[in-house]
């Protein structure tokens, strides 16, 4: 189907300011440009704090958002914002968190994991990791039920949120009962047919994300990891359920699709929806496209039904 209304819009706004391309700018201009201004009215919720987790390498910043009643025992979702491992912070995906938050009833851990090139995979990656495992090891004192707890992303938060899934699986780490995957990166494969399809002309293209790969993975050897590259993985056999959502005019379409129907091949109780119409980021684009908000729904219902809030 075309591109929606909602969505030509905001990729008329952004021609209109002549929105450069990612692989032209240096690490601190991508940064600078993807600093959006938050909602006028910031959706409300219960409590928020603002934290910080020892990880092993690192102190790392969480944000904390608890939805009411305050006295009850809740699920948690630990929440790993996108940006290709080098832009975004906890500020960037606020909204994002507050949403699911409120929708799902769940507590929602946002992690600002360090970024690239500063620190390259497997840093950002770790500091997940820690802090995931910090929120099982504090579930009591955080209101949380530690049966119930959950990882997520988008983008490169789907990606960072796979990996730790992997990982918790691997080192018999935190129970993780859930993965929400809004379409993550989970391969270094510029050729699938979404990339060629999308190379350019709907906000990601695919020099920008041969950027940040650049800048995460540089090395061809560290692409091959599976904690780098979910997709890589030999085995996905116990891993946790999965919602993954894709959108139609996307270069990561096609590898979330497919990391979808492998964990599905691996026996893994998978959901999968594409939102057609939309584009690369529409799930943070809460105020201007609908298919967001309808998104979101469905995200916070699938948290609801995995933890319980």
């Amino acid at each position: 189907m075309p591109v929606d209304n909602d969505t030509q819009a905001v990729l008329d706004l952004l021609t209109k300011l002549g929105a450069p391309e990612f692989s032209t700018l240096s690490v601190a201009q991508a940064r600078s440009m993807s600093l959006a201004p938050p909602p006028a009215v910031p959706t409300a919720v219960h409590r928020i704090e603002n934290r910080e987790v020892q990880g092993s390498q690192c102190r790392i910043p969480v944000r904390v958002y608890h939805p009411e009643p305050a006295s009850a025992t809740r699920g948690a979702l630990v929440y790993f914002h996108g940006g290709g491992w080098v832009i975004g912070n906890l500020d960037s995906h606020d909204e994002t968190c507050r949403r699911l938050c409120v929708g799902s009833g769940s507590i929602v851990v946002s992690v600002d994991y360090r970024l690239a090139p500063e620190t390259p995979y497997p840093g950002p990656m770790i500091d997940c990791y820690d802090v995931t495992t910090w929120v099982a090891r504090e579930a009591d004192s955080l209101g949380i039920d530690s049966n119930r707890i959950a990882v997520g992303g988008d983008s490169a938060g789907g990606n960072l949120a796979a990996a730790v899934a992997l990982r918790a699986r691997d080192l018999n780490g935190p129970p993780i009962c859930f993965q929400l995957l809004v379409y993550p990166v989970t391969d270094a494969n510029f050729t699938t047919g979404s990339y060629t399809a999308n190379a350019s002309g709907y906000l990601l293209t695919r020099s920008a994300m041969q950027w940040f790969w650049d800048h995460y993975v540089p090395t061809p050897a560290g692409r091959k990891e599976a904690y780098a590259a979910p997709a890589q993985a030999k085995d996905l056999k116990g891993l946790p359920s999965a919602l993954v959502l894709t959108a139609e005019f996307d270069p990561l379409r096609d590898e979330g699709e497919a990391y979808a129907h492998a964990l599905q091949a691996a026996g893994v109780d998978v959901s999968m929806t594409r939102y057609d119409g939309v584009i690369h980021g529409f799930f943070g684009m809460h105020a201007t496209v609908a298919k967001a908000r309808i998104a979101l729904d469905q995200a916070s219902t699938a948290l609801q039904r995995h933890l319980g809030g």
